[in-house]
């Protein structure tokens, strides 16, 4: 068994008070629960206006998966509107 952890970093530039990174955040985290089946939390920055860390997690019988599928998930934070990612760490558990 292997889990994935995905950290990603974002800057939300649109964001003036924790309230507008709140709404941003939490449609990302529900749009990548809903889409990957994956357990996400936001980690760091919590009352920071414009920076968030969420980590993502996924459990797989299989390395590779677990790698493909944080990568894919990555790929899509990337093109959400709203939140610019900026980096992201993928680590094998």
């Amino acid at each position: 068994m292997t889990i994935g952890l995905l950290q990603l970093d974002f800057l939300i530039p649109g964001a003036r008070s924790l309230k507008d990174k709140r709404r941003v955040i939490k449609g990302l985290k529900d749009q990548l629960h809903s889409r990957f089946n994956c357990s996400v939390a936001e980690t760091e920055y919590q009352d920071l206006w414009a920076r968030s860390r969420l980590s993502v997690c996924v459990v797989s019988n299989e390395g590779a998966h677990a790698n493909t599928q944080l990568n894919e998930i990555a790929r899509f934070a990337a093109n959400k509107p709203g939140a610019e990612l900026v980096n992201y760490t993928i680590e094998m558990l």
